[in-house]
This record gives C-alpha cells, sequence and structure tokens, in this order.
C-alpha cells in the first residue's frame, strides 16, 4: 500500500484479500504516473464486490489511503454514484428499471410483486432472511427487452409478475435460473416468428 501524504484514515477491519491486491495493482498500473486517483471507480467496484455488494466508510477511505487521495474525494465519488451502495444490500440485489420503456411495458407491478415477493415495504430494505433487496435505478440498456431487471451481474428481461416471483423463489431455494430473456426469444430477436427474409423464393420477391 501507498504512504499517503495525508492523515491515516480509519481503515477499521477493511482490507483487500491478496487476490483484490493483485487486481487492485493492475488497475492502477493502466494510469500514468500521478494519475493514479484515475483507477478509484474500479477499485471501490472492487471494493464493493468484496464487502457483500456494499461500501462502508472504511471500505472508502482504505481506498482513498491506497490512492493516496484525500478521505473527503473518496467520499464524494462513492456519494455520487448510484451503482456504490452505501448500506448492506441482499445476497441478491435486484435492481428495478423504471424508465420509460420498463415503465411502458409494466415495471411498476414488476417493482410491487418483487417487494411482495421478499417481504418488505420499501425499495432498499433487506428482507428478513437477508437474501434479498430491491431498488428502482434508471435505464440499464435493454429496452428492447422490457420490462426487466438485473440482480447481480446478471439481466433477467422480458418479465412478468408470474416470472420475477418464480426467479425470486427459484433464487431462495438455491436453484440455478436461466439469465437473459424469460420468455425465450433470442437476444433482442422480434417476438414471434419471422417477418422478413423468409426461405425460399419469397426471400427474393
Amino acid at each position: 500500500m501507498k504512504t499517503s501524504s495525508f492523515p491515516k484514515a480509519k481503515t477499521g477491519d477493511f482490507k483487500f484479500t491478496e487476490e483484490n491486491l493483485r487486481e487492485a495493482e493492475k488497475l492502477v498500473a493502466k494510469y500514468p504516473e500521478g494519475r493514479q486517483a484515475s483507477a478509484i471507480i474500479s477499485m471501490f467496484y472492487l471494493a464493493q464486490k468484496q464487502n457483500d455488494g456494499w461500501l462502508p466508510p472504511e471500505a472508502i477511505e482504505y481506498v482513498a489511503e491506497y490512492l493516496d487521495i484525500a478521505p473527503i474525494r473518496a467520499h464524494e465519488v462513492a456519494t455520487f454514484y448510484t451503482m456504490f451502495n452505501l448500506k448492506p444490500v441482499g445476497t441478491y440485489f435486484i435492481q428495478v428499471c423504471r424508465t420509460t420503456p420498463c415503465w411502458l411495458r409494466g415495471s411498476e407491478y414488476i417493482l410491487k410483486a418483487a417487494l411482495e415477493k421478499i417481504g418488505v415495504s420499501k425499495v432498499g430494505d433487506v428482507s428478513e432472511d437477508g437474501l434479498f433487496s430491491v431498488v428502482e435505478v434508471e435505464c440499464l440498456g435493454a429496452c428492447c427487452n422490457a420490462p426487466m431487471v438485473q440482480i447481480n451481474d446478471w439481466y433477467y428481461e422480458d418479465l412478468t409478475v408470474e416470472s420475477i416471483s418464480r426467479i425470486i423463489d427459484e433464487l431462495r431455494a438455491g436453484k440455478e435460473v436461466a439469465i437473459g430473456s424469460q420468455t425465450g426469444r433470442l437476444t433482442s430477436a422480434p417476438e414471434g416468428e419471422r417477418t422478413t427474409l423468409k426461405e425460399g423464393d419469397d426471400a427474393d420477391a
């Protein structure tokens, strides 16, 4: 770890694992000398992954000390970006997209069903068993497959109230859940049969 010119941060018990220390070295090495602070987003992501999906103050200040920046600068970054969680989340962190395409396709019902299924009254709360929490987010870039959610690192698309409830049940039971479209369509292909480039002579018409 670097020797900081700033007052020692109170890093508590948080520190990178040996594996993540090696990864941190690789991240910092991507930037020119004197620009190591540019790695802060990637470093926070690494710390959050290690700490069960959220960033406590100790982890934020640990990263600040590693990058030799003032702790307040690290806190400014962590509190600005919504992808960093500043309080504990469930083992399965469900992010429900509520931007226009998903909203038009019923994301409000997906959100309501998810909250009811995990047994909490509002977004951000963690279920009693610690397995689930739900938040609302802006566009996740899968508009063609709306409505959709992101759970941890994976997208679940073309959802209905029934399918989001089933996914939660299967995750709770420790089952493997298929990612992507829940209706079986390939990527963002149109639903139903093809309407162009059909086989036979009609394709040249």
